[in-house]
């Protein structure tokens, strides 16, 4: 792209250009709309409309009731999409993730709820095991390893009842080698060819996880009788790699993804920047429980300025080319977005 060259000062005085509010909203490069936010969201089994969550104040549990009117709050919005996590209840797990695929549970009946109430609304399930395995993995353990093929096959049916509940988009998020062309081809065997997938496709092995498994009950990792190993960096990303990320992406466009996502977000500005230029498909970022759970605990402290921090957080995922953001914060942010 050219550019104009620049004059000397003081010809050129750039805070010309920053000296009121309605001429720096005039020349603003990145603007921040509702349409750039899907709402993340954990839903709850239990009769209590709302749980808290210690470590993510303001981001609760919804049951299924909450979850439908929270689909028309985001409709009322204008937040295009919710991502919806499910908190399974400990005496529904096993070390396969066999509830994953209940054609009546939590998943499926939440997303019929939410489709019914709003159907305008998009819907993205988590294609992972970790919220329904006793030992909190993403894939089944076989010798004390992380079984990659058997995992997939798993991921496939879960993927399709999440499909044929009304999810629209299929995000998978376990990170086992060829999950993407083994859901691909199910969905177009199953009649399913409308539903997209956005594929977790640079999921880094991450500190920033923490407040999520406390939301989502997944315990300890290596609590469950079969727990080995006893962290995730077998199949997630390495945080010193930025090239592999490149060819994560790649593997997952060429086997169907119609989306890709890096994960987290914050840490990861430079891998968003990364994918958006390589390969100008519809890349987002994933602000995770850790960041939310940063910026309102500096908030609390009085240490930032809270509503501040939340817009600007989300502004620097768009500016490094993020098409959007998963985030805890959607709802709260549309409201102040107007």
């Amino acid at each position: 792209m050219s550019k104009a060259p620049l004059a000397a000062y003081p010809a050129l005085r750039l805070r010309r250009l920053r000296q009121a509010e309605w001429i720096r909203r005039l020349v603003r490069e990145t603007v921040l709309t509702p349409g750039d936010l899907i709402w993340s969201m954990v839903v709850h089994d239990g009769p209590e409309d709302e749980i808290a969550v210690a470590s993510m104040p303001g981001a609760p549990r919804l049951s299924v009731k909450k979850a439908a009117e929270a689909a028309k709050r985001a409709a009322r919005l204008g937040i295009p999409a919710i991502a919806v996590f499910p908190y399974i209840d400990g005496a529904k797990k096993d070390a396969l993730g066999s509830s994953a695929a209940d054609p009546d549970g939590l998943v499926s009946r939440a997303v019929r709820a939410m489709k019914d109430a709003a159907p305008e609304v998009g819907i993205l399930c988590d294609v992972a095991l970790d919220p329904f395995t006793d030992h909190g993995h993403d894939g089944l353990i076989q010798g004390g390893k992380i079984a990659n093929d058997p995992t997939v096959e798993r991921l496939v049916e879960q993927a399709l009842v999440q499909a044929a509940a009304g999810c629209d988009i299929l995000a998978p998020s376990d990170m086992m080698d060829g999950r993407i062309a083994a859901l691909r081809t199910a969905l177009e065997r199953d009649g399913h060819q409308d539903v997209m997938i956005m594929s977790y496709a640079a999921k880094y092995a991450s500190a920033f996880y923490g407040p999520y498994r406390e939301a989502i009950g997944s315990g300890v990792l290596g609590s469950g009788p079969d727990a080995n190993p006893t962290d995730k960096m077998t199949y997630q990303m390495d945080a010193g790699n930025t090239d592999e990320a490149l060819r994560e992406v790649a593997m997952d466009i060429a086997e169907g993804a119609d989306m890709v996502m890096v994960k987290p977000g914050m840490p990861y500005l430079d891998i968003v920047r990364r994918v958006h230029e390589a390969f100008a498909l519809p890349t987002f970022a994933f602000q995770v429980s850790g960041e939310y759970a940063m910026i309102m605990a500096a908030a609390a402290n009085g240490w930032i300025a809270e509503d501040r921090a939340i817009l600007e957080s989300l502004q620097a995922f768009k500016r490094a080319g993020a098409s959007g953001t998963l985030t805890y914060f959607a709802p709260r942010v549309a409201e102040m977005l107007g």
